[in-house]
C-alpha cells in the first residue's frame, strides 16, 4: 500500500489521543503532515496542548501542531468535560508539552498544505467538530478538488445520539460546518456511532494495553480506564466505545469495516434534531449519495491492529 499523506484535525479527548498514537505508530502507511486542533471536547487552549502532549508521548515532537478555531461557525461552543474530564485527557497526570505550538493558524495550514502538495495526495482525518475543515473550504474553495478523501468520526443513525436524543457530539457542536463538509463533493467516509459503538474497550482489552510494559501502553490503559466509567454507566455496556481510532484503522485496514454509499444530510434548523445525520440507509429518497456510511466492523481485528501498533511506541 502506498504511503498516504494525512492531516489529523482533532479535539483531544482520550480517544482522539489513541487515534493520533495509532497514526504515528504506522509510518510505513501514513505520513502525518500535521495535527490541527479545534475546540470541541474541551476549549481550544486545552485541545492544542493535548495534541502536543500526545505527539511527544509518541516520540514525534517533530510533527507540526496548529491551533485552529476556538468557536463553531455560528453557535456557542458546547464541550464534553463530563466525559473527558476538565483537561480533556484526565486520568493520568501529564506534564506540560515542551514542543512548540506552530505560529500559524490551523485553517491556513490546511489551505497551504493542500495547495502545495500534489492534487489528490492529501486526506483529511477530522475526529472532532468540523469547524476548521469547513472554514478552510470557505476561505479557499479551490482546495476542495485537491483533497484525496475525508475520513471522519461523527454522526449516528441507528444508534441515534450521544449528546442529544438525535445527534452525535462532533456534528452537534457545529452542524453548519458539517453541512459544508457533507456537501463538498469530496469522497467522504464516515465512522458514526453505529460502528464505533461496536469498538468496545473491554476490561481484557484495557489490560492488554497495560501489559505492554511501555509508557504509551500504560497511558492508553489509564485513559481508557478514565473515560469508560461514563459510557459503561450510560449504555450499560461491557466497555466504552473507542471512537476516533476507527478513522485511522480504516486507512490502515479498510477491510475491517463495512457500510453503504448513501446520501447523508445534516439537520441545522430543528431545535429537536439539530446536528442529526439523516442517513438514507435504505435508499428511500432520490437524493444523490455523498458518503460511505459505515455500519459494522471486525472488533477483534480492530483491537489486534491497535495493540500491535501501539506496542511499537
Amino acid at each position: 500500500m502506498a504511503r498516504r499523506k494525512i492531516i489529523i484535525d482533532t479535539d483531544p479527548g482520550q480517544d482522539d489521543a489513541v487515534a493520533i498514537l495509532l497514526a504515528l505508530a504506522s509510518p510505513e502507511e501514513l505520513e502525518v503532515l500535521g495535527v490541527t486542533a479545534v475546540a470541541g471536547n474541551v476549549p481550544l487552549a486545552l485541545t492544542q496542548r493535548n495534541a502536543r502532549i500526545v505527539c511527544e508521548l509518541a516520540g514525534h515532537a517533530n510533527i507540526p501542531v496548529f491551533a485552529g478555531s476556538d468557536m463553531p461557525l455560528s453557535r456557542p461552543l458546547v464541550t464534553a468535560e463530563h466525559v473527558h474530564g476538565k483537561t480533556g485527557l484526565d486520568g493520568p497526570t501529564l506534564p506540560d508539552p515542551e514542543m512548540p505550538l506552530q505560529k500559524g493558524h490551523a485553517v491556513d495550514f490546511i489551505v497551504e498544505t493542500l495547495r502545495n502538495e500534489p492534487a489528490g495526495t492529501v486526506s483529511l482525518v477530522p475526529i472532532g467538530p468540523l469547524t476548521n475543515v469547513a472554514r478552510a473550504f470557505q476561505d479557499a474553495p479551490d482546495i476542495m478538488q485537491r483533497v484525496q478523501e475525508i475520513v471522519l468520526m461523527g454522526g449516528a443513525y441507528f444508534e441515534v445520539g450521544n449528546i442529544t436524543p438525535a445527534a452525535e457530539f462532533n456534528i452537534y457542536v457545529d452542524p453548519e460546518a458539517a453541512e459544508i463538509v457533507f456537501r463538498s463533493g469530496i469522497p467522504l467516509t464516515v465512522m458514526p456511532l453505529d460502528v464505533t459503538h461496536k469498538a468496545l474497550v473491554t476490561t481484557d482489552r484495557v489490560e492488554a494495553f497495560r501489559q505492554m510494559g511501555t509508557r504509551v501502553g500504560a497511558m492508553v490503559a489509564a485513559w481508557t480506564d478514565f473515560f469508560e466509567r461514563f459510557d459503561k454507566e450510560k449504555y450499560g455496556s461491557e466497555g466504552a466505545p473507542l471512537h476516533d481510532p476507527c478513522t485511522i484503522a480504516y486507512l490502515l485496514e479498510p477491510g475491517l469495516f463495512s457500510g453503504r454509499y448513501i446520501n447523508v444530510e445534516i439537520e441545522t434548523e430543528s431545535e429537536l434534531t439539530r446536528g442529526m445525520t439523516v442517513a438514507d440507509w435504505w435508499r428511500v429518497t432520490d437524493r444523490p449519495a455523498n458518503a460511505t456510511f459505515m455500519g459494522d466492523l471486525d472488533a477483534k481485528g480492530y483491537f489486534d491492529l491497535l495493540s500491535k501498533r501501539i506496542a511499537r511506541l
